[in-house]
């Protein structure tokens, strides 16, 4: 598949991943930690390069995507959905600024 080819996936809630699937991104419902983990391990494994995970579920997808925020393939993105922010977001969007930039703009 050529580089500019390659698939963006959506994980989360229903009510989360519903916008994504009519943008045309594969999407992966879960409701519980396992499906999450289990999601998470098919979308790595199928090669996507854009990985768009809801911030309430992030923490449990993290155990599977994180060795995979250092590089730059797949690009994982935490977006806030309806339910409380975490600061999980806005913390990783920092770090991915931080890393193309060099400055923190968190502080």
């Amino acid at each position: 598949m050529a580089e500019t080819e390659k698939k963006a996936a959506a994980l989360g809630g229903e009510d989360f991943i519903l916008p994504f699937s009519a943008l045309g991104l594969d999407t992966f419902q879960t409701d519980s930690k396992e499906q999450t983990q289990a999601a998470a391990k098919k979308i790595i494994n199928a090669g996507y390069a854009l990985i768009v995970v809801a911030e309430n579920i992030a923490a449990d997808a993290e155990l599977v995507f994180g060795e995979y925020h250092n590089k730059a393939l797949p690009s994982i993105t935490i977006v806030p959905f309806t339910t409380e922010s975490t600061g999980m977001a806005v913390a990783g969007l920092g770090e991915a600024i931080r890393l193309a930039t060099g400055i923190n703009i968190l502080k």
